[in-house]
């Protein structure tokens, strides 16, 4: 057979493996994409196939590598702790936190649990991909004491997938490596209650990233962990199994929403007592967070407090398209600070704060239209809000007093899982909520928020990431109920992208994912929620 290989045709015998063909190349290679679909390194491709072979700067090679490494810590922890089980979830410096389910973990355990992955890995067990029924899986999963799964398997067919491994099954709802040896580099770091676990990343360029502690960012982890536990919806058969009665429901959604509540008046109780030192309320955050809606709850919250907040949104100071920052490939990159009107930005706030009107911009993203708005003043005495991408950036504020601004950092940290085994990425949170606010509001097919989603995200560790622990209050705009709402719309614009898509591998991998939830009527979501501002609804749309 004939194989286009990495832009070089090569022959092979029917029946050869990507393992074999990997070997014929300098690097290393963990999985492919054959035809445009990433297939596993035992896969055999066809005659007349083209494939490029994954090596660990490519994003579907890191997650292949991160779900085998999650299933052999698994597996280390069974075969030394028999009685226990683990649970992974995100953590800070793009590391994932595992907690022995119930216990604290000494750097006994630890070491223990470290020995025995290392001896798996220079095993070189293989991993067989096997098929069982639900009810062989149920016995052997209960056996094991993984109830978490046995829950979720009641939400599949008749049949299950598994990955077996000298005599150990799991799934980690993710292709793996050929075998255990794959996995070379990772690092363990005792972290209280439990451990970190670090491998190698693309933005690293396949290496493992220097770790770098956030005290700030991993305390809303732990809360957003602790309220997940306390409202019964850890994992996502949790959540779908609250769609199986309406009463449980509706509580469920309400008691959602009013978290987010309790934490905006909490931030308005703040600034009420430092009032007479703030002049700016800062709101920034990575793309699809939230920030316009929860900057207008904000605003109503003040407004209680009988503060008269001006509101601003940085979205309405981006530059022409021909005057904007381009990227390495030569595309308009919205994401870097100077695709912004910076001086003009500066000079409105200079002269709101000393007390002039001013004719504030507006940009329309779905016309493109841009002008001004009428003039307006400052009230004496009150506070200026502004919420974008770069709101906490001190380029856009170097003029104002530190002690004068209160710093906001807004983002959708998940802390709820597939089963302990399998979290839910928090980027895929604001990916799906992206694509649904992107088609509703901004014209935007799947295809083209895909696209950009590699610029967004390099944007974001350039310019929001790295001011993250300067805020004065990290709010969660997570809802544990949000993608039972966003999967109908979700899904139907992912399946606008083709099969022969360069976009086609993302959007069917995000598919896979919503599949697993139930789906609910989005008339229960509250017109005032921050899930309104990407499904619309929202009672704050003309504001």
């Amino acid at each position: 057979m004939i194989l286009k290989i990495n832009n070089e045709s090569k022959e092979y015998k029917d029946g050869t493996t990507l393992e074999a063909i990997s070997k014929d190349y300098e690097g290393s290679f963990f999985a492919a994409k054959v035809n445009n679909r990433v297939r596993e390194l035992t896969y055999s491709p066809k005659d007349g196939s083209t494939v490029q072979l994954l090596d660990l700067t490519e994003g579907n090679s890191i997650r292949i590598y991160q779900a085998t490494l999650r299933y052999i810590i698994a597996m280390a922890l069974h075969n030394v702790y028999p009685n226990e089980n683990i649970r992974f979830s995100n953590s800070i410096s793009m590391s994932l936190f595992a907690k022995i389910v119930g216990k604290t973990t000494t750097k006994d355990m630890l070491e223990k649990l470290e020995k025995e992955v290392n001896r798996i890995i220079a095993e070189d067990y293989k991993f067989e991909r096997k098929t069982y029924s639900i009810e062989e899986m149920k016995e052997y999963y209960k056996n094991l004491g993984y109830m978490d799964k046995v829950e979720n398997l009641e939400y599949r067919g008749e049949n299950v997938h598994v990955y077996e491994c000298n005599g150990y099954r799991n799934y980690m709802y993710s292709y793996m490596t050929p075998s255990s040896g794959y996995i070379k580099e990772f690092k363990f770091i005792l972290y209280y209650p439990g451990f970190m676990i670090q491998f190698p990343r693309k933005e690293a360029k396949g290496y493992i990233p220097q770790f770098i502690d956030e005290p700030n960012f991993l305390k809303t982890l732990a809360r957003a962990n602790k309220w997940a536990t306390i409202t019964d919806s850890e994992n996502i058969s949790h959540i779908n199994k609250k769609c199986e009665d309406y009463d449980e429901l509706v509580k469920y959604i309400g008691v959602c929403e009013t978290r987010q509540n309790h934490d905006i008046e909490e931030i308005g109780k703040r600034v009420e007592e430092n009032i007479d030192d703030l002049r700016l309320i800062a709101i920034a955050g990575p793309s699809s967070s939230g920030k316009t809606t929860f900057s207008k709850r904000l605003e109503i919250e003040l407004l209680s407090r009988n503060i008269h907040p001006l509101r601003i949104s940085l979205d309405n100071y981006y530059l022409d398209e021909k005057d904007a920052i381009r990227d390495e490939e030569g595309k308009v990159d919205w994401e870097h600070i100077e695709s912004l009107n910076i001086s003009l930005f500066k000079e409105n706030i200079t002269d709101f704060l000393n007390g002039k009107e001013v004719c504030l911009p507006y940009f329309d993203f779905q016309t493109r239209e841009k002008g001004f708005m009428k003039p307006v003043k400052l009230e004496k005495d009150s506070v200026i809000i502004i919420e974008g991408i770069h709101a906490l950036n001190s380029i856009l504020t170097d003029s104002i007093p530190k002690e004068n601004i209160f710093k906001i950092y807004i983002v959708p940290l998940i802390q709820r899982n597939i089963d302990n085994h399998n979290p839910i990425s928090i980027t895929d949170i604001r990916l799906v909520r992206r694509i649904v606010r992107d088609k509703n509001f901004r014209n935007t097919t799947a295809y083209k928020t895909l696209s950009s989603w590699k610029s967004v995200r390099n944007g974001e560790r350039k310019w929001i990431y790295p001011n993250m622990e300067q805020a004065d209050f990290i709010f969660n705009s997570e809802l544990g109920y949000e993608l039972l709402v966003l999967k109908k719309y979700g899904m139907e614009s992912l399946h606008e992208v083709g099969y022969d898509s360069d976009q086609f591998i993302n959007a069917n991998r995000i598919l896979k994912f919503l599949k697993v939830y139930r789906s609910i009527d989005d008339n229960l979501v509250p017109n005032n929620s921050i899930l309104r501002e990407f499904i619309g609804g929202s009672v704050f749309k003309d504001i």
